[in-house]
């Protein structure tokens, strides 16, 4: 280590200070002109001096001196030499000098600088700056090793004053005459006796004296004095600054260096925290590239910052008195200066030092435990990404991201460091900040929620000029279109509205800001900034909990007729103003005389508008013959109905009616209000009375429809009567899913019976209308979901022709199988579709069962046009399943005072469910939209499910894993059942083709929703490990009863003990007597493989048994099993998605 001439650290207050060398003076040194009076007895010591041009003072002022001082050090070693008694004059020079130091004053007038003097009429000037006469004397050699000897004797004299008054403290100035000497004639003995004072002297002057000695000792003696402070470093860590500082200068082998490194890293956990700064900077300093990986991963091991930093809940416990306070606040402000001071010093040895930033990266990345990292890692990695080097940047985000998406680095980590090194962070807010728009904008599902966590973290814990500027990002995210990043950064601001309201009302310039780009939003996006925008100009909670004046409910009042009587002309926006209306009354907490205001109109808008007394019939003429239909109740004189057809037929009248330029659009009474209206009843019944007994006579009311038998002669039909059959069929299943929504949580059992015969309701109905949407080309269907743009990505196939070759046939069949066409965004199930109608060909026996049941039109591409079924209508699946097998032979079960499921609602709800968790739990890569080319809008009826979590979704469907696995169980029995029956053959000669393939689809579905589950990317994260944990439980405990397991237990067992092999092998038969063999082997090869981490998939024709162990990968199966190119790339899409 190079030298480090420098100057050291003196008081301010003293005014001594030290040159390197003096200046040559112009002066003649001639003896001054006029005689001064003698002060002091004469001696040889006075008398030389005198001679050289000093004259000695004792009455306060310093000593003066008329010549430079190199004339005057000149001078007095001619003296001495030239002296007869010489080299014995140099004992009595000394012996002069210790006898005028004795008096106190007469020595701190020799520490202090000479004053210059000069004679009257000289021109000639003396420097300005002189230096102490001691300092002058120890420059002379002869004279120097006994000058420091008596300095250094005079050292315990002065070491216990008190100097705090303001005094001269005599020991540093002593300890300052001898830095910076031009030559120390015996350095090893000045080492050693310097060692001998620092035994004894008090810390205060052992600090002066270490941090002085590079500037004292020449270079050959500073190896040895490094051993010694390395040894005085392990039993005094009170030294522990000044050694280090005075170690960081000397000039050090590298061997006793990396010595004393070593020595220094053990005492690190003993440091005191004002002291770390130095030591973590003497660590990093030193460090050379071949031992920096070793070095940095030792001191980040042993750096324990989590101690340095009170909690401030900690501290306000132990807060009791201001004084006491005050004092903590002072030790917690200076705990921060020294955290800060560490981090510099590592910021500085990472900014110049490549090696030191690599160690670190390296440090980090090596960590494979969550609990194992530690707050200095992510102070650590927002200090790499504050460096200018690219470098570093890109491998801090890049770490960071793998840290977070593999569970290491926690949020409850990084809400630590930020709540108890908040002071630190503010000086890196900006890598904060861009490290949080960097994980936002990330494609990784797993890692945005950290960035969201940052971002709301930031807002918290900063000052007011950060909290700017963390919503001015959260604002360009929201504006920037692509789908993820919007939906988190709109969360993000309506969480800090809702628990931040003062803060962020100064902010609404920019969040109104987002008004400019209102097409980047969905209308969901588009009503919560609305609302965040209102809530943050809204008052405290206190007092909206107050009662509303009655003025503000007048205005309330009269803002919901204007907007009511606004959107009467158009049945469309009237729907969408229930909609809305509803999911203000679920969510929001409404004033009590508002909510009876919505209550009290809805009620008598829907009485009147839609229901009518069941007569005998029907006079009126429509041109359908009217009926009433779906009848649950006992017909009574006073029974109402559903006045479905006759509203419809007149709504399709003055549809037409108003098409013309001169007629003004007017009131009317739209079906297309029906389910709307009836959601926004139930949602008030249930906000007030908290039941819905009040309108449970809705559920088993008929309606006014036509007869069904119309619809196997649909292509009899005109257009008109058509287009009307089908407005009719999409308007009756809308109608009972809403009723379904919100009947499915009622515990009475008839009114559980009643749900799920309008479950079969739905179903038949849906074939009915598959008929006659076939015999219906062109048809629009009318909206159904009002919070979106319903027709954009619409495809609507065309109807199927009636004869068509195999291919077609199996076109047919294909859209017949409800659970293969569960998503409409999924590459999955396109390429299954496009492998099925290229492989498959069925036996002619199949084609004729077939055609019993096929129908001309899937309502795949109709979904959208159909209300959203909520959550909560999949608890409907804890009911069991009815299927024929467990029938007698009267039809009769000994079950049948319970609620069962029969296959066709079982598909129903499984499809539902399906599409539900891929739209959920499924995270597609962040794709922005191309230039100048629209989007489709595939949220489109899910506005109710975007209300809620993934995590919620997952759990929810953790809760629903007993019945799912007992549906899978059942479908199981179900084919045993029926091979017992036929001697071993599934499909024999009594076998019904159409229960038969919907117990296959129930197969499918079933485990197509358990894969896409525990499938779900969000298991990874450290907040859902014990849901994780959960859905595990209920596969063991199905299997052994094993769910007591711990989380490690539970993920190696399960998949050796894999639940889906126990119904694996029964499916692989099932499916073949549908499928055929080769889509038998792939759909269960994708479908076992997808469920477990370990799966066997049997393939009938070779007998092959395939083990897919967790981490392997799926295309060495596939080439063992020498499967054909298309099914090698149909196996190969189906399992991208598989993250089990």
């Amino acid at each position: 280590m190079m030298r480090k001439k420098r100057r050291s650290c003196v008081d301010k207050t003293e005014t001594t200070v030290t040159s390197t060398k003096a200046k040559k003076s112009r002066s003649t040194g001639r003896p001054p002109k006029e005689a001064v009076p003698e002060e002091i007895n004469e001696n040889v010591f006075t008398k030389f001096l005198r001679e050289a041009g000093v004259t000695l003072r004792n009455n306060g002022t310093g000593n003066e001196i008329a010549v430079d001082q190199v004339v005057f050090q000149k001078r007095i070693q001619q003296q001495i030499r030239k002296n007869p008694k010489y080299p014995e004059i140099v004992q009595e020079f000394i012996s002069g000098l210790e006898s005028h130091i004795e008096e106190p004053e007469r020595f701190r007038n020799c520490l202090l600088p000479c004053v210059p003097r000069l004679s009257d009429g000289d021109d000639s000037s003396v420097c300005s700056f002189q230096e102490s006469l001691l300092r002058l004397l120890l420059g002379i050699e002869m004279l120097q090793t006994s000058i420091i000897n008596t300095l250094l004797e005079k050292v315990p004299e002065f070491m216990l004053e008190d100097v705090s008054d303001g005094g001269l403290n005599i020991p540093r100035l002593i300890i300052t005459q001898l830095k910076w000497l031009d030559r120390v004639v015996d350095s090893k003995e000045l080492a050693a006796k310097l060692m001998e004072l620092v035994s004894v002297a008090p810390v205060d002057v052992v600090r002066d004296i270490i941090t002085s000695l590079p500037e004292i000792l020449e270079d050959c003696q500073h190896n040895d004095i490094a051993r010694e402070l390395n040894s005085l470093l392990q039993t005094n860590t009170q030294l522990t600054v000044p050694i280090l500082d005075s170690l960081s200068s000397l000039n050090l082998s590298a061997s006793l260096l990396a010595e004393v490194r070593a020595a220094v890293m053990a005492t690190l956990s003993a440091v005191q925290l004002e002291d770390l700064p130095v030591v973590v900077k003497f660590i990093l300093h030193s460090v050379s590239a071949a031992d920096s990986h070793e070095v940095v991963n030792n001191l980040r091991r042993k750096l324990q910052l989590e101690q340095c930093v009170l909690p401030p809940v900690s501290q306000a416990s132990q807060s009791r008195t201001k004084s006491k306070s005050a004092a903590e606040d002072a030790s917690r402000s200076g705990a921060g200066d020294s955290v800060t001071l560490t981090l510099d010093g590592i910021k500085s040895a990472v900014r110049f030092q490549k090696t030191i930033s690599e160690a670190w990266m390296k440090a980090i990345e090596s960590v494979e435990e969550a609990e194992d990292h530690k707050v200095i890692d992510l102070l650590v990695l927002f200090i790499l990404h504050s460096t200018n080097a690219n470098q570093s940047r890109r491998g801090s985000e890049r770490l960071l991201k793998v840290k977070v998406r593999t569970g290491l680095i926690q949020e409850a980590l990084l809400q630590k460091t930020f709540r108890d090194y908040s002071q630190v962070l503010r000086g890196y807010f900006s890598s904060i900040l861009a490290l949080a728009q960097g994980l936002l904008r990330s494609s990784d599902p797993c890692v945005v929620p950290f960035g969201g966590h940052m971002y709301r973290l930031s807002f918290t814990v900063f000052d007011p000029y950060c909290q700017q500027e963390v919503v001015g990002s959260l604002v360009t995210h929201v504006c920037s279109g692509v789908g993820g990043e919007v939906d988190m950064a709109l969360e993000l601001l309506c969480d800090l509205v809702t628990e931040k309201p003062s803060e962020m009302a100064l902010y609404a310039v920019f969040v109104k800001g987002i008004l400019d780009y209102m097409d980047n939003l969905t209308p969901q996006g588009a009503v919560r900034i609305i609302g965040s925008m209102a809530a943050s100009r809204s008052k405290s909670k206190e007092a909206q909990k107050e009662s509303l004046p009655e003025e503000t409910l007048r205005q309330v009042n009269a803002l919901l007729e204007l907007v009511r009587s606004s959107s009467e002309s158009s049945s469309e926006a009237t729907a969408l103003f229930y909609d809305e209306l509803a999911n203000l009354v679920m969510t929001s907490d409404l004033d009590p005389k508002v909510q009876g205001i919505i209550s009290n109109s809805v009620i008598d808008d829907f009485q009147k508008d839609f229901v009518v007394d069941v007569s005998p019939e029907i006079k009126a003429s429509f041109p359908l013959p009217t009926k009433l239909l779906y009848n649950l109740e006992d017909l009574e004189e006073n029974g109402i109905a559903i006045n479905l057809l006759p509203l419809l037929s007149n709504d399709l009248q003055t549809r037409a009616e108003q098409q013309g330029p001169t007629k003004k659009a007017q009131r009317r009474v739209s079906p297309l209000c029906l389910s709307p209206s009836f959601r926004l009843l139930r949602v008030c019944e249930k906000q007030e009375s908290g039941s819905l007994e009040n309108i449970d006579g809705l559920l088993g009311c008929p309606l006014v429809m036509t007869d069904m038998d119309l619809v196997e002669k649909v292509e009899s039909l005109s257009k008109t009567e058509r287009e009307l059959l089908c407005h009719l069929l999409f308007y009756t299943i809308n109608w009972f899913r809403e009723l379904v929504n919100a009947f499915c949580g009622q515990k009475d059992t008839e009114l559980k019976m009643r749900v799920m015969t309008r479950l079969q309701n739905i179903t038949y109905l849906q074939t009915q209308l598959e008929k006659a949407l076939a015999g219906t080309p062109g048809f629009v269907p009318p909206v159904a979901n009002f919070d979106g743009d319903a027709t954009d990505g619409a495809i609507i196939a065309p109807p199927a022709p009636a004869n068509k070759t195999k291919k077609g046939n199996g076109a047919t069949r294909k859209r017949k199988a409800p659970g293969r066409n569960s998503s409409d965004g999924s590459s999955q199930l396109e390429e299954t579709t496009e492998v099925d109608e290229t492989l498959l060909e069925l036996p002619e026996k199949e084609k004729e069962k077939e055609k019993e049941v096929a129908h001309g039109v899937s309502l795949v591409s109709y979904r959208q046009f159909f209300r959203e079924l909520d959550v909560e209508v999949l608890n409907v699946l804890q009911c069991g399943l009815l299927s024929c097998s467990l029938l007698d032979s009267e039809l009769h079960t000994n079950v049948q005072e319970e609620v069962q499921l029969g296959p066709a609602e079982l598909v129903f709800l499984l499809e539902d469910m399906l599409r539900k968790l891929e739209f959920s739990l499924t995270s597609a890569p962040v794709r922005r939209a191309p230039f100048l080319k629209g989007k489709s809008d595939k949220s489109v009826g899910f506005s109710h499910l975007q209300q809620r979590s993934s995590k919620d979704i997952a759990a929810f469907c953790v809760q629903l894993l007993p019945a799912l696995c007992a549906h899978l169980e059942n479908c199981h029995n179900h084919f045993q059942t029926l091979s017992s029956r036929n001697d071993g053959v599934v499909d024999g000669p009594a076998t019904d083709v159409q229960e038969q393939h919907l117990m296959t689809s129930c197969y499918q579905l079933l485990l197509q929703v358990l894969n896409t589950t525990f499938s779900w990317s969000g298991f990874s994260l450290p907040g859902n490990r014990s849901l994780y944990r959960k859905g595990l439980g209920v596969l063991a405990e199905r299997l052994k009863g094993r769910s007591e397991l711990n989380m490690e237990q539970l993920v190696k067992w399960v998949p050796k003990k894999n639940f889906f092999l126990k119904v694996g092998c029964n499916m692989q038969n099932c499916l073949c007597q549908r499928s055929g063999p080769i889509n038998n082997n792939l759909m269960f090869y994708n479908f076992i493989t997808k469920a477990g981490n370990v799966g066997v998939a049997r393939w009938s024709r070779k007998q092959l048994w395939v083990w897919r162990v967790s981490g392997s990968n799926p295309q060495s199966a596939i080439k063992l099993l020498k499967l054909p190119a298309v099914v090698h790339k149909y196996i190969s899409l189906s399992s991208q998605n598989n993250n089990t």
